[in-house]
C-alpha cells in the first residue's frame, strides 16, 4: 500500500485545491490521470473558478460535498450541480465548458474532480454529458451506523447511479463511525484507490483482531493499494470518511497536455492545432 499526500496547485482562474494524481510524483494511476480535492472556507480560494476551457480523450466526474457550481459547456448544457451532485462528462473528440463555484451563504464549498481516461477506439467518440442529483444515488446504511453511497459500480449489489462511463469504476462515498470495521471486496485485476478526506482509519489486510498490522491513516491523504480482493477499515477512536475508487487498467500509451490525453504527441499536436483553427468541436 502506497501513502500519497497531496500537494497544493493553482487551477483555473486560481482555485486552490489538493492534488494527488497528476503530480511531480505521481503522473496517473491507471486508468485514473488526476483527482483533486478543492475545498475552503475562503471565497477568495475558488470565486475566480474554472473559465471556459476544452478537454479531448478523458471522462471527468465532479462530486460535490458543499457549496454549488454553475457549469455549462459547448453542447448546449448549463445548469447548477450542488451538495451531493455529481456531473459526469465524457470530452471524447472534444468540449469546452466551465466550472464557476457560487459564493456560499454559509459553510464552504467542497469536492473532488477525478479523470478517467478513455480507450484509444473511444478518444474521438462523441461528447456526452450528464447529471446526477444527490436523490439519485443509492445509500446503503448498516446496523453499526456505516454509511455507502454508491456514486458508480456496484456495492453488496447495489448499482450505482453513474452506470455508463466507458471505464466502468467503482466510486464508494464510505463513512466509518467510530469503533466499527468495515470489509470492501474489490477486483484482484483493477487499480484501487481510498481518499481520505475526514478522520481517520486503519487500512489494510488484516484480520479483524490484529489491526496492529493496518495502516493508520488521517486526512487527507489518498491510498493506492496492491493486489488483493479485500480492504478492511476499523474506524477506532474516530470516524472515518473516505472515496474508494477502483478501475481497471486499460494498459496503453499516455500522452497528456494539460486538459488534453491521447496516445501519441501527435494527436496532442492535432489538438493543440483543431483548438488554434476552432475546428476543436463540431
Amino acid at each position: 500500500m502506497e501513502i500519497v499526500e497531496p500537494v497544493y496547485v493553482l487551477e483555473g482562474a486560481g482555485v486552490l485545491l489538493r492534488r494527488s494524481i497528476a503530480t511531480a510524483t505521481l503522473d496517473y494511476v491507471d486508468p485514473f490521470l488526476l483527482f483533486d480535492h478543492f475545498g475552503s472556507e475562503n471565497p477568495g480560494d475558488y470565486v475566480l473558478g474554472f473559465p471556459m476551457h476544452p478537454h479531448r480523450g478523458i471522462e471527468t466526474v465532479t462530486y460535490i460535498l458543499n457549496g454549488h457550481v454553475d457549469h455549462k459547456d459547448s453542447m448546449g448544457n448549463a445548469g447548477t450541480i450542488g451538495r451531493g451532485d455529481i456531473q459526469w462528462m465524457t470530452s471524447g473528440s472534444g468540449i469546452l465548458h466551465e466550472e464557476m463555484p457560487k459564493e456560499p451563504e454559509e459553510g464552504i464549498l467542497e469536492g473532488f474532480q477525478l479523470w478517467v481516461n478513455l480507450p484509444k477506439r473511444l478518444k474521438m467518440t462523441e461528447p456526452r454529458y450528464r447529471g446526477v442529483e444527490s436523490s439519485e444515488i443509492p445509500t446503503i446504511e448498516h446496523d453499526d451506523g456505516a454509511v455507502i453511497k454508491v456514486i458508480a459500480g456496484n456495492y453488496e449489489g447495489v448499482e450505482g447511479a453513474v452506470t455508463d462511463i466507458y471505464a466502468d469504476p467503482t466510486y464508494l462515498d464510505i463513512h466509518i463511525p467510530a469503533n466499527s470495521f468495515l470489509e470492501i471486496p474489490v477486483k484482484e485485476d483493477q487499480s484501487v484507490l481510498a481518499y481520505v478526506f475526514e478522520g481517520e482509519g486503519i487500512f489494510g489486510n488484516f484480520e479483524t483482531n490484529k489491526t496492529q498490522d493496518g495502516t493508520g491513516i488521517e486526512a487527507t491523504k489518498m491510498l493506492i493499494f496492491g493486489e488483493g480482493n479485500i480492504i478492511r477499515v476499523y474506524a477506532e477512536n474516530k470516524p472515518v470518511r473516505f472515496l474508494l475508487i477502483a478501475g481497471k487498467p486499460l494498459n496503453e500509451p499516455v500522452a497528456r497536455y494539460g486538459p488534453f490525453v491521447m496516445n501519441t504527441e501527435e494527436e496532442i499536436e492535432q489538438a493543440i492545432r483543431d483548438l488554434q483553427n476552432n475546428t476543436f468541436v463540431k
